[in-house]
């Protein structure tokens, strides 16, 4: 496949939706910094996109301030409903909490919190004005793409047992086709009290009232007291060093820190010394995951809840023990199983003319979330919540007012103290392996971006909760490398050769000379646009 990577002197802004990239442009178009763009992005994300994010959804933040030096995260996810346990749901005889439906929608939507407290801190452009792109395309429409239009049709059930999402995404009693004109009219109203009310609107006012008297007529446990007493907060980013790099991720509860690991047990090997598109390069990734995979999910949850022993996980002197552990059997497969996890989510990335930088990234969790819209907010509210287990054993047990093991995870490399590489993507357990994929790509073999994000992805875990892990590989090659990874032990599955289980990602490279490349995924209906 050939792709257009443009490449840019003083700006660049990419997206899995090229109308949200449109509106980030118009923003820096306009004089805005990329702070101002990043929040109209996902603002536009949140109306064009809605089977991926919405503003019943989390969002982090990786920000770089050019004039300051300073490299910061804004962590935008909610807390469970302060009156809630896990007795609640035993006493319901239920195991485990249900992944769709109203009692999925545990955990207050952080991502407009979060749009706030960047625009407050660092944006120069009106609140409203950074909102406005969004509003149009709820109010007047925009075209169902393509990837919009796939979900639709897999997630068909959901959408007619929701009177709200039925009332959106049909037309005549059929689902919306690709191209057809999306209109939600509900939504526009609730952006509109959000640019004139700002975030008290969403939180202390109007809207959190709507939310949360849906929820509780609909038997739901999310209150008005959670919605008052949310807040986000502005967090110090987790580093390893990588081959004279410095990879910066969002610490707890992201699982951000996993690839971290990975890095460091692969600076035991010289990587670009493998093939590529080899059995043994898929082979030894999979393997470095299934290590850091095993700390992620014994210790991730809430910080505030549980000690994580970060220092001694990102540490060179673990990341020798656990290399030892692979060295001892090379070349066979470690039987294991993760968790399984959804992976609706969209990532995007700015670079100004200033040298800011904003990496950042969005959900509802599943696709569409929990498939319940609050009633006429045209709101769609996330199941992240469901991720809480009710196992008193587990770190990431449901405990009242706690943020859950989160899998977003916005990436930033710096070379010689500056910002070099943003990249991030859509995939829950695939986050970091995509990450991976990338960052050895651009680092280890010296590929551009583009053809980084280009490459034949793979994925190990459990993707839409399925019984067993395997290890799935978008099929651009010949069966030989799935025979011998096969051979090795892996349970391996082959995907169509641009699969949408491969996620979406973007990335944004700066040379040595300041020029922007950009990148956008060719498996979603992304642009990256830059002058």
């Amino acid at each position: 496949m050939l792709n257009q990577m443009p490449v840019g002197m003083e700006v660049m802004v990419t997206s899995p939706h090229y109308l949200a990239s449109s509106a980030g442009a118009r923003m820096l178009a306009d004089g805005g910094n990329a702070y101002d763009a990043a929040i109209a992005v996902s603002a536009a994300l949140a109306v064009v996109y809605p089977h991926m994010t919405g503003l019943g959804g989390d969002s982090f933040f990786l920000t770089y301030n050019a004039a300051s030096g300073e490299l910061s995260g804004y962590n935008g996810s909610g807390r469970s409903p302060a009156m809630l346990t896990r007795e609640m749901f035993e006493q319901m005889q239920l195991r485990s909490i249900p992944q769709r439906g109203v009692l999925s929608a545990l955990t207050v939507p952080g991502m407009v919190d979060a749009w706030w407290e960047v625009s407050q801190k660092f944006g120069k452009l009106s609140w409203s004005d950074l909102l406005a792109p969004a509003v149009f395309y709820a109010e007047h429409g925009c075209p169902v793409s393509r990837n919009l239009r796939e979900w639709l049709i897999k997630d068909e059930q959901f959408i007619r047992a929701d009177q709200g999402l039925a009332s959106v995404f049909l037309k005549d009693g059929e689902l919306l086709k690709e191209g057809d004109i999306l209109i939600q009219q509900e939504l526009a109203a609730s952006l509109k009290l959000l640019q004139s009310g700002g975030k008290d609107v969403f939180y202390k006012g109007g809207l959190a009232e709507q939310i949360t008297n849906a929820v509780k007529k609909d038997g739901g446990f999310l209150q008005k007291e959670d919605f008052e007493n949310h807040t986000g907060e502005w967090v110090t980013p987790v580093s390893t060093g990588y081959r004279g790099y410095e990879v910066y991720q969002m610490p707890p509860n992201s699982q951000g820190f996993s690839v971290l690991m990975m890095l460091n047990m692969l600076e035991h090997t010289e990587v670009s010394s493998v093939e590529r598109i080899s059995s043994t390069y898929y082979h030894l990734m999979t393997e470095v995951t299934k290590k850091a995979f095993r700390d992620r999910d014994r210790y991730l949850t809430d910080p505030d809840f549980r000690e994580i022993p970060l220092e001694e996980l990102l540490s060179k002197p673990y990341a020798d023990k656990l290399w030892q552990e692979i060295e001892q059997h090379p070349n066979r497969a470690e039987p294991t199983l993760s968790k399984a996890m959804g992976q609706d989510t969209a990532y995007a990335a700015v670079v100004d003319h200033e040298g800011n930088a904003v990496s950042f990234i969005q959900s509802l969790y599943f696709d569409f979330g929990s498939a319940y819209m609050a009633e006429g907010t045209g709101i769609v509210l996330q199941n992240r919540g469901s991720f809480f287990s009710l196992d008193p054993s587990e770190a990431n047990v449901l405990e009242p007012a706690k943020r859950s093991f989160h899998t977003l995870m916005p990436g930033m490399v710096f070379k010689d103290g500056k910002p070099y590489l943003l990249l991030g993507t859509q995939g829950g357990e695939g986050q970091p392996q995509t990450q991976l994929s990338l960052l050895t790509a651009v680092l280890d073999y010296n590929l551009s971006v583009q053809e980084a994000i280009s490459l034949p992805r793979w994925v190990y875990g459990r993707t839409w909760g399925e019984e067993g892990d395997e290890l799935k590989l978008e099929q651009r090659f010949d069966d030989v490398i799935l025979n011998e990874l096969e051979e090795m032990g892996h349970k391996v599955r082959p995907l169509g050769p641009w699969d949408d289980l491969m996620g979406q990602a973007q990335g944004i490279l700066i040379q040595e000379n300041g020029l922007r490349s950009g990148a956008a995924d060719p498996r979603g209906d992304g642009a990256a646009i830059g002058w």
